[in-house]
C-alpha cells in the first residue's frame, strides 16, 4: 500500500506521514529533504544554486545518507530546497529514486509536494494537507524556537508565502491536489485531531 501525502510547507504533511507510517508498519520518505541535499551538496562544494548542471549531477549521485545531515532541517535549506525544485534535471533525477522507494514489496509513506500527481499517481491513498498560510507560518515558529533558531513571524509568513507561489507556478511538476486526492485542512486541527481524519481516510481505502 503506498500513501501519497501533498501539501505546502508548514501544512503538518511531515508529522503526519512519519504517523502513519508508524501505525501502518510502512517505511517513510519525506522526499523534501532529497531536494535539501542537492542543494546542501552545491553549497558545500561551493556552486551556486542557481548551476542547473552542477544540481542535476548531485542529484543524480545522491546517497540516501545524505539525508542524515541535521543541517538539512535548518530554515535556510528549506528555501535553498524550493529554489533547486524548479529545475526539471533535478525533479527527472530525484523522481527514479522516488519511486525505487515507492516499489518496496510492503509499500511506503512518501510525503512531499508531487507525489499523488508525478511520483505515484497510482497510489492507493492520496493526501493533500494544506492550512492558512498564517496558521503554517505560526507552526514553523514554534518549530524553529524550539530548536533555538530565530527568525520573526513576519519572515517567515513571508517566506511561506513566497515558497507557495513558486511551488505552485513552477513549470515542472507544480504544488497541487491531485484530481482523486482527500484534502485535509489542518488549520483548526492539532496532530492528533489531524492524525484521526488521515487515518479515517487511509482505512476507508483498505475497506474499499
Amino acid at each position: 500500500m503506498v500513501i501519497a501525502i501533498d501539501g505546502p510547507a508548514a501544512s503538518g504533511k511531515g508529522t503526519l506521514a512519519k504517523r502513519l507510517a508508524a501505525h501502518y508498519g510502512l517505511p517513510h520518505l519525506d522526499t523534501g529533504l532529497l531536494y535539501r541535499a542537492v542543494a546542501l551538496t552545491l553549497l558545500d562544494a561551493g556552486f551556486p544554486l542557481d548551476d542547473e548542471r552542477a544540481a542535476a549531477r548531485a542529484a543524480e549521485a545522491l546517497i540516501a545518507d545524505r539525508l542524515a545531515d541535521p543541517r538539512l532541517r535548518e530554515r535556510a535549506m528549506g528555501e535553498a530546497a524550493s529554489r533547486i525544485s524548479a529545475v526539471p534535471a533535478v525533479r527527472a533525477a530525484l523522481l527514479a529514486w522516488q519511486q525505487r522507494f515507492a516499489g518496496n514489496a510492503v509499500g511506503a509513506v512518501l510525503d512531499g509536494r508531487d507525489i499523488g500527481t508525478v511520483v505515484c499517481p497510482d497510489a492507493r491513498v492520496k493526501l493533500f494537507i494544506t492550512a492558512a498560510p498564517e496558521e503554517r507560518a505560526r507552526r514553523r515558529h514554534r518549530e524553529l524556537a524550539d530548536r533555538g533558531e530565530t527568525a520573526t513571524f513576519d519572515v517567515i509568513l513571508a517566506d511561506i508565502k513566497a515558497r507557495d507561489a513558486r511551488d505552485a507556478s513552477r513549470a515542472t511538476a507544480p504544488l497541487k491536489a491531485a484530481a482523486d486526492a482527500v484534502v485535509l485542512d489542518t488549520t483548526e486541527l492539532d496532530a492528533d485531531e489531524a492524525f484521526e481524519a488521515a487515518r479515517a481516510v487511509v482505512e476507508r481505502a483498505i475497506l474499499h
